[in-house]
């Protein structure tokens, strides 16, 4: 064992402490989430089921690489990732342990499952959001952008912003976009956004949104959750900046809007498969799944929960997209290279 794995280990031992006992089990859990209202999430599941939770949080770049490094040394149960690619390369690395469970399958639909074989899936999706279009009402017509492959034309030069090309966000997104044009097309239109830059890409989807309303910027892409949030808030500045800005889910009559997913499974080298199977059939429930719809400005993914959520209702029903995650997160590679070649930072 090298130095670095030694360290590792000693720091997931001192964190988590013993993995379980019969008198006080616990569930380690290696998050990507950094939402403080999944703390309630959390402790609705340790009240109901008596099971701690020991949480380990990093993005999940940083997850899936101490995951590697740990290896069978891992203390992780669980790992829960907030990005369809970021699960895919999870399962293709080999992290994931493979799940069948009844209730799982009865309410998680096929095409938000991981690779599926006899002994079950390798993970499941448990709450999802749009990458959609904010424009500035003033300066933009809502024709002009409601398609993403606009937002490459010239008409919109200087007008687009966004966070950097290499988010998972944006590769995920990019990498459906190069499955449904082509690597020439792909790389055309990346090309126009970047020429259409009214900035370059710097901060997070909440800081494109504000940018949209203040005018410097006319349109942006940004994830559904941020954009509820600030239709949720009661700051009067957030609902000033919100008056201002107008909300399109692109691609309504092509191939629908590009949607990503959150979605955990149990890790391969679990010491607590059972209570792991657990958390995952609890983050199906109908109570877990309205915490993801209220809580977050997420929507549910299993089909029978009702959503209350003012800011969801908002934004309304919409065509989705469907490209299988396997499809994106082997799409990703390639779209980074283009990015690299047309200078998207």
């Amino acid at each position: 064992m090298n130095a670095t794995l030694r360290a590792l280990v000693a720091c997931a031992a001192i964190a988590f402490g013993p993995a379980s006992n019969a008198q006080h089990p616990a569930l380690n859990l290696y998050s990507a989430r950094h939402y403080q209202t999944d703390e309630a999430l959390y402790e609705n599941f340790t009240k109901t089921t008596g099971i701690k939770i020991n949480r380990i949080d990093a993005d999940d770049a940083g997850i899936l690489a101490r995951l590697k490094t740990e290896g069978a040394a891992s203390p992780a149960d669980v790992i829960l990732l907030v990005d369809a690619a970021r699960l895919w390369r999870a399962e293709i690395d080999g992290l994931f342990q493979p799940v069948k469970s009844k209730v799982l399958d009865a309410r998680i639909p096929a095409t938000l499952r991981g690779k599926e074989d006899g002994q079950g899936a390798q993970w499941y999706g448990f709450s999802t959001r749009a990458r959609l279009v904010v424009y500035n009402k003033a300066n933009v017509k809502r024709d002009d952008v409601d398609t993403y492959l606009e937002l490459g034309d010239a008409k919109n030069k200087g007008k687009l912003c966004t966070r950097s090309g290499s988010h998972p966000y944006n590769l995920s997104l990019f990498g459906a976009m190069y499955e449904h044009l082509g690597a020439q097309k792909a790389e055309t239109w990346l090309a126009g956004l970047v020429a259409n830059m009214a900035r370059q890409p710097k901060g997070g989807d909440t800081d494109q949104i504000l940018a949209v309303a203040s005018g410097e910027c006319g349109v942006a892409i940004v994830n559904s959750y941020y954009v509820a949030r600030l239709l949720r808030s009661a700051k009067p500045e957030d609902k000033a900046a919100m008056e201002k800005v107008g909300i399109v889910m692109p691609d309504q009559s092509g191939a629908g809007t590009h949607v990503n997913i959150a979605g955990a499974g149990v890790s391969k080298y679990s010491k607590n498969r059972d209570a792991a199977v657990r958390f995952l059939e609890y983050l199906a429930s109908d109570s877990a799944q309205v915490y993801f719809a209220d809580g977050n400005n997420e929507w549910p993914v299993v089909a029978s929960v009702k959503v209350a959520n003012p800011a969801l209702q908002t934004l309304g029903d919409f065509k989705r997209e469907t490209i299988p995650v396997s499809v994106v997160g082997l799409n990703q590679v390639k779209v980074q290279q283009i990015l690299d070649h047309v200078g998207y930072r």
